[in-house]
């Protein structure tokens, strides 16, 4: 994938992302994927994982990926805001229902699978903690265990709040296919389907012809005990193989 820099992209037109360059930060692919099934181009913009990203902080407030910024309107950085930009944009096909209900749904699974306290915050903090138990972390490592909260307290936490996660989406999934439906609200695709889709991957990356990510990276989100493995139910994962088969385009490319 071909990046612009922060300074080239503040006055480029149209919809720019801002994505950590190089890696499938899930974060990222989930925004991608909303994008592109919507119908919506963007031009990517670098990112550097962990990096002070300086010029990055000046120009949305912060120093994290992805975020989304539509000509001269503000900068979209938290889940919720990219995604509502999203509908904005290209409401023709809405991943968020009108329904009031259902909306709610949507929201509410959305947050619990990548917001703050969600699944991806919690598995994140697994990650971090084999480097943060060092005598000395890496700076790299130690910015971003500020950011998001690690203590062992909160890394101690973090198995249980997977699996309770994980039971309730799997309960769910478990009611609507009663329904007749793949989808974890409703009949048809929704935002909280594309962000399961991608968080899944924390714990079980997709095959390497599917998605190209360095070794390193592989091996850590692998890295799981038997509880954090089991998190990934079969029903979990097959509904994240469905999202890719009939939703999100193969190999990854970022």
């Amino acid at each position: 994938m071909k990046y612009i820099s922060v300074a080239d992209a503040i006055n480029a037109p149209g919809f720019r992302l801002v994505l950590t360059a190089g890696v499938p930060g899930p974060w990222g692919e989930a925004a991608k994927a909303i994008l592109a099934y919507k119908g919506i181009d963007y031009t990517p913009v670098y990112q550097e994982g962990a990096g002070e990203n300086a010029a990055l902080r000046e120009w949305t407030g912060q120093t994290s990926a992805p975020v989304a910024v539509y000509e001269d309107l503000p900068p979209a950085c938290h889940w919720f805001d990219l995604l509502m930009l999203a509908e904005r944009v290209a409401p023709e096909r809405p991943l968020v229902p009108r329904d009031c209900a259902e909306r709610v749904d949507v929201l509410g699974l959305s947050a619990l699978i990548v917001g703050v306290d969600g699944f991806g915050w919690h598995r994140r903090l697994q990650l971090l903690a084999p480097m943060m138990m060092l005598e000395e972390p890496p700076e790299m490592i130690a910015r971003m265990a500020h950011k998001y909260g690690w203590s062992e307290q909160a890394h101690a936490d973090a198995a249980g709040r997977l699996q309770a996660i994980s039971a309730e989406l799997d309960s769910r999934l478990a009611r609507q296919q009663q329904l007749g439906s793949d989808y974890l609200v409703g009949h048809s695709v929704t935002a909280a389907d594309f962000y399961w889709a991608n968080m899944a991957g924390l714990i079980k990356p997709l095959p390497h012809k599917d998605n190209p990510m360095p070794d390193y990276m592989r091996d850590t989100y692998e890295s799981g005990d038997a509880a954090t493995l089991a998190c990934l139910t079969p029903r979990l994962e097959a509904h994240r193989d469905r999202m890719y088969e009939r939703h999100i385009a193969l190999p990854l490319v970022f």
